[in-house]
C-alpha cells in the first residue's frame, strides 16, 4: 500500500491575499483568531474535502485540471507559472471571514470558516468542468466544428498573433463584420477570416483557439503598425504582448464609496412582490451568512455571474435580469438538459426576469426591482449605465441601503475608451499573459479565463466588504472592481522563471505525473531510484518516466520520502473519483452536469 505523505506546510500565498483583503474591507472583518467574543476565524489548507495527498501549488493544479485546461492551447497539460490557484483560495477565505462577519451582525452564532487551495482550482475549472459532464452523461459526441470547435489540446492553439517586427499581439472583437473587416485590411478573403471567427469566439468556452494557418501567415507579413492600423479602422481591440511580467501592482482590488445617507424604514415596493432592505436583526431559520438577502444582477459571460454565483452560494437570493427571450448565452453548447452547461455553470438557481432596457418600461422594472434589493450588480459595457438612467448616482439617493456594484475589464485604466473589457486583454494589460508562462515559451495570455474568475471573486469580496460596513455604518455604497485590479493580485516575479524537464508533467507508460517540491529541488534523490543509474540530464530522467506506469512511480517516489501527482487529463473523472466526492457533486437530473460544492465549510 502507498504511503500517504501529508502536506506540512500552510499555503502561504493563500494566507497572504486573505490577509490583505480584509485589511482592505470597510470596515474590515477581524481575521484574529483568539478567544475574544467577537472573533471570526478562517482557516486555509491544501486540499481540504479532497482526499489526496496535495503539498504544494503544482500538485493542485495537477489533481484539479487547472494544468489540463490551462495547456490546451499547446499541446498538453502544463503549469500556470504562477500561484493562481492560491489566490483564488485566498479571495474564498477572505469572502468566508466577511461572510462570518456580516452573519454576526445578523444574528447567525457562526464564527468559523474553512476552504483550501483545491477548492479554489475546482471553483476556477468549474465552467470545463459542466461542459466535459455534460457531454460525457448525455452520451452525445462533439458538437460539429461548425457548431463549436474541439477542446482538445491543440500544439498551435493560441490566439495570439506575431508580426513581421517580432511583435506578439492580442486582437478581441465580439462583432463578426469587425473581425472580417480586419482580416480583409490583411489581404485575407472573407471566407477564410470566417473560418476563423467560430474558434475565436469559442475560446472563452473551450481554451484553445484552432485558427487557420492562414490567418497567422497574414499577421507575419504585416508590420505591428499596419496590424495597428487595422484595428484602428475596424474598431477591433489590439494590445502588445510584454515579454517580461509587470511587477504586481499594488492597485486597489476594488474601490468602495459611501451612500448619500443611513438606511430607511424598510417598505414594500407597490409593484413587486420584494420586501424592502432586510435590517441587520436575527434571521430565524438561516444557515448561510447571507440568507434572507436579495441580489439583483444584469451581467453576462463570466465575471459578473459569478460573482452573483459566490453570492448565492453564500445565501443570497440571487435574481437575474436577461433580454426578452433569456440570454443568447443559455443556448451555447453543449447542453445540460434545455441549457448550455458553461450557463448553468454560473447562474443554475437563479430566478429570471426579463426586461428590454431599451425601452423605457423595462428601465423601470430595473429601477422596481433595484429598489427593493440588497445589492444591485452589473458588469455592463463603460458609459451604459449612465446613458439607461441605471448608474449609481440614479439608483443611492431614491434606495441609500444599496450596494450597487460595478465589475468592469479595465476600470479607469485607458480612461473613456477602453479596450473591449474581456479576460485576455486583461491578462495582456496586467502583464499577466507574460507571467502565466516559463521563460522558454513565447508571452501569451492562457486562455483558461484566470482573469475572469477572479475578477467575479473579488467583485464578489468587494460586494461583501459593503456589505459589512452597510452592517456598521447603516450605509449602502458604490463597489467598482475590475479585471485588472483582480489580475494585480497574483504574485509574480520581475522576470519569468526557467524550468527544467522536471518542472513540467512527466509522461509515465499510461498518463502524466507532477513531481513533488521535494523531487524537483533534488533531482538526485529521483536518480537514486533508477536501478544502476549514473548521472544524468534533467532531460535524460524524464525521459526514463515514460517506461513505467504512473503508480508504480508513486509508489516508488512515496518508499523514498517524496511526492507526486497523477495529472488530470480527463476532467470528467473528478465525478467518477472517490477522492473527490466531497468537493465535486456529479452529474444529477436537474443540473445534467458535474460541479464543485461550494468551497467554504462554516461552524
Amino acid at each position: 500500500m502507498t504511503p500517504r505523505l501529508r502536506a506540512a506546510a500552510r499555503p502561504a500565498v493563500a494566507a497572504t491575499i486573505a490577509g490583505r483583503l480584509l485589511r482592505h474591507a470597510v470596515p474590515g472583518p477581524s481575521d484574529a483568531t483568539g478567544p475574544g467574543r467577537n472573533a471570526v476565524r478562517y482557516i486555509v489548507d491544501w486540499a481540504g474535502p479532497v482526499d489526496a495527498d496535495l503539498p504544494d501549488e503544482r500538485a493542485v493544479q495537477a489533481a484539479c485540471g487547472l494544468m489540463q485546461v490551462h495547456g490546451r492551447a499547446t499541446g498538453g497539460p502544463l503549469p500556470l507559472a504562477v500561484d493562481y490557484a492560491s489566490v483564488v483560495a485566498g479571495v474564498l477565505a477572505a469572502q468566508g471571514a466577511t461572510a462570518l462577519r456580516i452573519a454576526r451582525a445578523r444574528g447567525l452564532d457562526l464564527r468559523e470558516v474553512r476552504t483550501s487551495v483545491a477548492q479554489g482550482a475546482l471553483l476556477a475549472v468549474g465552467q470545463y468542468l459542466a461542459a466535459a459532464t455534460a457531454r460525457a452523461d448525455s452520451g452525445a459526441p462533439e458538437p460539429d466544428v461548425l457548431v463549436a470547435p474541439s477542446d482538445a489540446p491543440q500544439a498551435d492553439g493560441l490566439a495570439t498573433l506575431e508580426t513581421s517586427d517580432d511583435a506578439r499581439v492580442e486582437v478581441e472583437t465580439l462583432d463578426p463584420l469587425a473581425w472580417r473587416g480586419f482580416w480583409a485590411r490583411l489581404g485575407v478573403a472573407p471566407a477564410l477570416a470566417g473560418r476563423g471567427w467560430l474558434p475565436f469566439q469559442q475560446r472563452f468556452a473551450t481554451a484553445v483557439c484552432p485558427l487557420p494557418g492562414e490567418l497567422r501567415q497574414a499577421a507575419r507579413r504585416r508590420t505591428l503598425a499596419e496590424l495597428r492600423a487595422a484595428a484602428h479602422h475596424t474598431g477591433v481591440s489590439l494590445l502588445t504582448v510584454g515579454s517580461e511580467p509587470a511587477p504586481a501592482l499594488r492597485a486597489a482590488p476594488w474601490h468602495l464609496t459611501p451612500g448619500p445617507a443611513p438606511i430607511p424604514k424598510a417598505r414594500a415596493h407597490p409593484d413587486t412582490a420584494v420586501p424592502g432592505p432586510r435590517p441587520a436583526v436575527p434571521v430565524s431559520g438561516a444557515v448561510l451568512p447571507l440568507t434572507g438577502l436579495r441580489v439583483v444582477e444584469s451581467t453576462r459571460r463570466v465575471q459578473g455571474p459569478l460573482a452573483g454565483h459566490v453570492l448565492r452560494m453564500l445565501g443570497a437570493e440571487v435574481v437575474r435580469i436577461e433580454p426578452p427571450g433569456g440570454d443568447p448565452m443559455r443556448w451555447l453548447p453543449p447542453l445540460a438538459g434545455d441549457c448550455s452547461a458553461r450557463f448553468s455553470a454560473l447562474n443554475a438557481d437563479k430566478p429570471v426576469v426579463e426586461a428590454d432596457l431599451t425601452t423605457a418600461q423595462g428601465r423601470d422594472t430595473v429601477r422596481a426591482l433595484a429598489a427593493e434589493a440588497d445589492v444591485f450588480l452589473h458588469n455592463w459595457a463603460p458609459g451604459k449605465a449612465a446613458r439607461l438612467g441605471l448608474d449609481a448616482s440614479d439608483l443611492l439617493p431614491g434606495h441609500p441601503a444599496l450596494v450597487y456594484a460595478w465589475a468592469s475589464g479595465f476600470g479607469d485604466a485607458f480612461g473613456d475608451r477602453p479596450p473591449l473589457g474581456t479576460d485576455y486583454l486583461a491578462q495582456v494589460h496586467s502583464g499577466l499573459a507574460a507571467a502565466v508562462r516559463p521563460a522558454d515559451q513565447p508571452p501569451a495570455p492562457s486562455l483558461m479565463t484566470l482573469t475572469d474568475v477572479l475578477g467575479g471573486l473579488v467583485c464578489a469580496q468587494g460586494v461583501l466588504a459593503a456589505l459589512a460596513a452597510r452592517e456598521a455604518t447603516g450605509r449602502g455604497s458604490r463597489v467598482d472592481s475590475s479585471l485588472v485590479s483582480a489580475a494585480a493580485l497574483v504574485p509574480r516575479p520581475a522576470h519569468r522563471p526557467r524550468w527544467t524537464a522536471l518542472d513540467r508533467p512527466l509522461r509515465t507508460a499510461d498518463g502524466h505525473l507532477y513531481l513533488g517540491p521535494e523531487a524537483r529541488a533534488c533531482p538526485e534523490a529521483v536518480i537514486r531510484l533508477l536501478d544502476g543509474a549514473g548521472p544524468m540530464t534533467a532531460e535524460d530522467l524524464a525521459a526514463r518516466f515514460a517506461r513505467r506506469p504512473g503508480e508504480e512511480w508513486t509508489a516508488r517516489l512515496a518508499e523514498a520520502g517524496l511526492t507526486a501527482t497523477p495529472v488530470l487529463t480527463d476532467l470528467t473523472a473528478l465525478a467518477r473519483d472517490p477522492a473527490f466526492r466531497a468537493a465535486v457533486a456529479p452529474p444529477d437530473p436537474f443540473t445534467g452536469h458535474a460541479r464543485p460544492y461550494a468551497p467554504w465549510e462554516f461552524a
